[in-house]
C-alpha cells in the first residue's frame, strides 16, 4: 500500500469509523467517508465527507484502493438492512474493480458468540459469511479481505455503559484482561490488515480482551 491510496470508509462520523479515518489520514492517504451524519473530522484537506445512507443511493466513487465497511447499528427494525444488506451493497459497488487492494469488514464478537440483540448477532454473523464470500471473489484481483470482530469498545455508542461504574465493571468482569479496547486500537488493527498484511485473507479476527475464552471451572 502507498500514501496515494484512496480509502473509502463507511460510518466515519464517530467511534471506530472516525478513528480509522484519522489513522489513514495521518498516514498521508486520501480518505472518503460515508455517513448519514455530518463529519466529525476537521483540518484534513485529504478528507472528503459524503452524507449518504448505505441502504439508499450510493455515490459514484472511482478507483477505491481500500474499502472499510464500518457503518452499522445495534437495534431497531433496520438492523439487517443496514448491517448486512447495506454493507453488501457498498462492497458490490466499490470493491470489485482493478484498483482494489484490501477490504475490511467491522463485524462483532456477537457473530461467533451469538450474544447481544438477536437481529444484531444475526446480522454480524451474516457479515462474516459475506466477508468470506467476498474474499473468494476478490482473490481474482489479488486483494485481501478480512473482518474484525470486536467485543467491548470504548466509543460513544457504549456511553450508557461507560458512564455507569457498576454496569461498566460488570462488563469488565466478563473479560480476562479486565478492560475494553479503544477505537484507536481497532483502527490500528484495521490499518495492519490493509497496509501490512499481504497473505491473510478470508479471516475473522476476534479482539475481545478474552471475553469468549473466559470460563469458570467448577470441580
Amino acid at each position: 500500500m502507498c500514501s496515494s491510496d484512496l480509502v473509502l470508509i463507511t460510518g466515519t462520523a464517530r467511534g471506530i469509523g472516525r478513528a480509522c479515518a484519522l489513522k489513514y489520514l495521518e498516514a498521508g492517504m486520501e480518505v472518503i467517508g460515508l455517513d448519514i451524519n455530518e463529519s466529525g473530522i476537521e483540518g484534513y484537506s485529504a478528507y472528503t465527507h459524503i452524507i449518504a445512507d448505505i441502504c439508499g443511493e450510493l455515490p459514484d466513487i472511482a478507483d477505491v484502493d481500500i474499502l472499510i465497511n464500518n457503518a452499522g447499528i445495534q437495534e431497531g427494525e433496520r438492523v439487517i438492512d443496514v448491517n448486512l444488506r447495506g454493507t453488501a451493497a457498498v462492497t458490490e459497488k466499490y470493491a470489485f474493480q482493478k484498483n482494489i487492494k484490501s477490504v475490511v469488514f467491522m463485524a462483532s464478537s456477537s457473530a461467533s458468540s451469538g450474544s447481544e440483540f438477536p437481529l444484531y448477532a444475526a446480522s454480524k454473523g451474516g457479515v462474516v459469511s459475506y466477508m468470506k464470500n467476498t474474499a473468494l471473489r476478490l482473490a481474482g484481483y489479488s486483494a485481501t479481505c478480512n473482518s474484525i470482530s470486536a467485543g467491548g469498545v470504548l466509543t460513544e455508542l457504549n456511553a450508557h455503559i461507560i458512564s455507569d461504574p457498576g454496569l461498566m465493571q460488570a462488563c469488565l468482569d466478563e473479560t480476562l484482561l479486565n478492560k475494553w479496547a479503544s477505537a484507536e486500537e481497532i483502527a490500528e488493527l484495521c490499518f495492519f490488515l490493509t497496509n501490512v498484511n499481504k497473505s491473510m485473507t478470508g479471516q475473522d479476527i476476534l479482539i475481545d480482551n478474552g471475553e469468549q475464552l473466559k470460563s469458570r471451572f467448577i470441580w
